[in-house]
């Protein structure tokens, strides 16, 4: 594997002009980290070479899990979605590099992942609480069976079939606690607000949602990009901090 140059330009920053980039608290706060002093946080830098052969970074801070002759996978933190994503990098004619960084600094990236995602309490149907974060919902055949459905996208936010009539769907930053009573929902909003509804499935397909995040037990080498997994059906309660 070639080894990218040891010195690191800071990152383009064309992502903050998106118009569909929600601009929160949390983006801001990742941002002081990522860019205050010109220092850069850590783990894997992936480079790509301009048709120039120059390297130009397309991802730092993350974590690489696979690379071989024809495909490149890494893991980080995506800043439009506020959670731990997984990246494909099918390989072209324009190679790519990857500067890694040391179990250390792996841990050290994955503990700023932590930090920016939506943390929360969550109580599952035997009463017991696990605190995870990188809270996010993702799809997948019902019953556990299979892999997950990468049709219908993971997300961070809820789409719930309200009571009387309508339909919303709720970002996490504006849900203080969700309770599971059956297939029936009950939303209290930071603002006070209560909305009572069903989960609006976006998809015809057969599905079961999860939800997903990462705890203190967390492998930064891990494959996957949660460590804690189970249906929104088996949950109690989602207390969001």
């Amino acid at each position: 594997m070639t080894r990218a140059p040891s010195a690191v330009p800071r990152p383009c920053l064309s992502f903050l002009f998106a118009p569909s980039l929600r601009i929160g608290p949390r983006f801001l706060s990742f941002l002081v980290v990522a860019l205050g002093a010109g220092v850069p946080l850590a783990a894997d830098t992936i480079y790509q070479a301009s048709a120039r052969g120059k390297p130009v970074i397309i991802q730092r801070d993350a974590i690489v899990v696979k690379e071989d002759s024809s495909l490149l996978v890494y893991k980080h933190f995506d800043l439009k979605e506020q959670r731990v994503a997984k990246v494909f990098l099918y390989k072209t004619s324009l190679p790519y590099s990857v500067e890694t960084s040391s179990p250390g600094a792996r841990q050290q990236i994955v503990e700023t992942w932590k930090r920016f995602g939506y943390k929360a309490t969550l109580v599952d149907d035997a009463g017991k609480s696990t605190h995870v974060f990188d809270v996010f919902l993702d799809f997948f055949p019902p019953g556990g069976r299979g892999s997950l459905l990468e049709s219908v996208p993971a997300r961070t936010t809820l789409p719930l079939l309200i009571e009387g009539g309508g339909a919303d769907e709720l970002e996490f930053s504006k849900i203080d606690r969700l309770e599971v009573q059956g297939t029936r929902l009950k939303v209290t909003q930071r603002d006070g607000q209560t909305i009572v509804g069903q989960f609006l499935m976006p998809t015809d397909k057969p599905a079961e949602v999860r939800v997903l995040g990462i705890t203190d037990h967390y492998d930064p080498a891990s494959a996957d990009v949660f460590d804690f997994s189970l249906p929104l059906a088996r949950l109690k309660e989602i207390r969001f901090e």
